[in-house]
């Protein structure tokens, strides 16, 4: 008779080769060129977009890390973190899609964010391409290896292999089919991600409260946790100091007082929605959609797909700990807690496709990070400081090399089996929602910031987060929050001062910005055109062709 562990196996391995043949399927339209193999050609509907968007953006920390927290330390800290998520990711859609979508086309058809950085303000030089790419190719490392983490975790879970061979193995596939299959692929198989981490959450939730007795039993088993349910204090386990586990007493996890959760820490959570304004695989997908009349549905789909999925995480960590209260002691342990319901609730095969959904998420984010990386690398440093002219071929050469870099420092990061997956990604969301989340709002909506400003504000929300986290942080106190809110706000502060202390934008980088909303769209021209020195009649002309 055949085991469970071969049907598991069986619907995982059968995932696997679906999602490899899509990047072969889309290899040849991704490379025929640059923009087909970074962009997409922007002819990315508006379901893909969505999907894709909130697959790549959430990863395995929305199956493993958000759970995993619930299960551990109760509601407030994943709940305040969903929420400040959700209401990120509606203004995101709101105030920058569509005009990112637009002006994008106007700043010379930047098809990156470095690009778009580097044409916005007329960057000639490649000085804010080449910070910009810097930038997101040390934290696109770092979330690259928290999905890593991921995807070992998933299979030492579940069939008990070695946590370092899986990680690698998972690595290599995520690898294969983003190097062969370019942007694409990594669209087409986060939107059927998305389908899949949906329909995975909603089965396990499901099922859960269902075998936990209903929904008044858990509530009540719940509430005797003291400040598990609770908004404004947090459980604490009571933990045993030699080994660092939960104690357990006559069956019944063991908690001490719980521990207020107050205005500072609530404040921290919800400022994870600041990071959407600077994530790079979230922009890009603004950049990519086919046109700026679908951005509201995208937006429909998205928010809809963000709120759902992270109320639904949330609660499988919570009612998890109802049904199985004493079976993950530690915080790295309580990550499985998603593996481990799915494995008693479901059928082997079903089991397997569900849990599929993991890998789904770190697939689809790893996948992401690694093609903006790569893009940074290729189209910003190399052609955009270091070599001008080289061609399509040679670009995407660099950018697949750029891929190894990034595919075996992420297999470095993620070689400690014990990282929490939370404070990995919460650690490169502060760090790219800082340096680039105040330049967006201020490309996009204030008209005398320039280039010194968007270098200043780069530089200082990079440092400040390294500083916040590693020497501020650590004072406690009202010191103790979230690194992402300070750093963002000192950014702000420095893309505003120096901007004002410093020469004011050309004529063409204010005409642009003053119309690039109007229609039709004034340079909506080629790649690579130059507008820099055109007198202001034609400029003129191109918004209004009838004076």
């Amino acid at each position: 008779m055949v085991n469970a562990d071969f049907w598991i196996l069986l619907a995982m391995v059968i995932y696997f080769a679906a999602m490899l043949s899509i990047g072969f399927i889309y290899s040849k339209r991704s490379n025929s060129s640059s923009k087909e193999y970074f962009a997409g050609g922007r002819g990315v509907g508006p379901w893909l977009t969505a999907l894709s968007a909130e697959a790549s953006d959430m990863s395995g920390w929305l199956l493993m890390g958000l759970p995993g927290l619930a299960y551990f330390t109760g509601a407030a800290d994943p709940m305040w973190t969903a929420l400040g998520l959700a209401i990120g990711t509606y203004l995101n859609w709101k105030i920058v899609a569509r005009r990112l979508r637009r002006y994008s086309v106007v700043a010379g058809d930047a098809i990156t964010i470095p690009d778009f950085f580097a044409k916005r303000f007329h960057d000639t030089k490649g000085v804010i391409s080449t910070i910009a790419a810097l930038i997101i190719l040390v934290f696109f490392s770092v979330y690259v290896g928290s999905c890593f983490v991921t995807v070992g975790k998933l299979f030492q879970a579940l069939f008990g292999f070695d946590y370092h061979l899986m990680m690698i193995l998972g690595a290599v596939v995520v690898f294969v089919y983003t190097v062969v299959g370019g942007y694409l692929s990594v669209v087409m198989t986060d939107f059927i991600q998305g389908l899949l981490m949906f329909f995975a959450l909603a089965v396990v939730f499901v099922g859960t409260v269902a075998s936990a007795g209903g929904i008044d039993e858990t509530v009540a088993f719940l509430r005797a946790i003291p400040g598990y349910i609770s908004g404004t204090q947090v459980a604490v386990p009571k933990l045993d100091p030699e080994t660092g586990r939960q104690i357990v007493e006559a069956g019944r996890a063991m908690f001490d007082a719980p521990a207020d959760y107050g205005v500072i820490t609530i404040v921290s959570m919800l400022a994870w929605g600041l990071g959407y304004f600077g994530m790079p695989q979230v922009l890009v997908r603004f950049l990519s959609i086919r046109s700026v009349e679908e951005v509201r549905k995208s937006r429909i789909i998205a928010t809809s797909w963000c709120v759902l999925s992270l109320a639904s995480a949330v609660c499988i960590g919570l009612v998890g700990r109802a049904m199985m209260p004493t079976h993950l002691l530690t915080s790295t342990d309580a990550e499985t807690i998603f593996i481990v319901l799915a494995q008693t609730l479901l059928p082997s095969f079903m089991c397997g496709v569900v849990v599929s959904g993991i890998f789904a998420a770190s697939m689809s984010s790893s996948s992401s990070y690694m093609i903006i990386g790569a893009s940074a690398m290729g189209e910003n440093i190399f052609r955009g400081l270091l070599h001008r002219k080289a061609t399509d071929r040679q670009v995407m050469i660099v950018a697949r090399a750029t891929l190894v870099v990034m595919f075996l420092f992420g297999i470095l990061v993620a070689y400690d089996q014990n990282s929490s997956i939370f404070q990995v990604v919460s650690y490169a969301w502060a760090g790219l929602g800082a340096s680039f989340g105040p330049l967006m709002l201020c490309s996009l909506y204030w008209r005398r910031a320039n280039k010194a400003g968007a270098v200043a504000g780069m530089l200082s929300g990079t440092a400040a987060v390294l500083v916040w986290h590693n020497l501020i942080k650590p004072l406690g106190g009202v010191f103790a929050i979230y690194e992402l809110l300070p750093a963002f706000l000192i950014s702000l502060a420095c893309i505003v001062v120096v901007s004002l202390l410093t020469e004011k934008p050309n004529e063409r980088m204010l005409f642009e910005f003053d119309h690039y909303m109007d229609d039709p769209l004034p340079g909506a021209l080629p790649s690579g055109t130059v507008l820099v020195d055109e007198p202001m009649e034609a400029m003129e002309a191109e918004v209004n062709p009838r004076r």
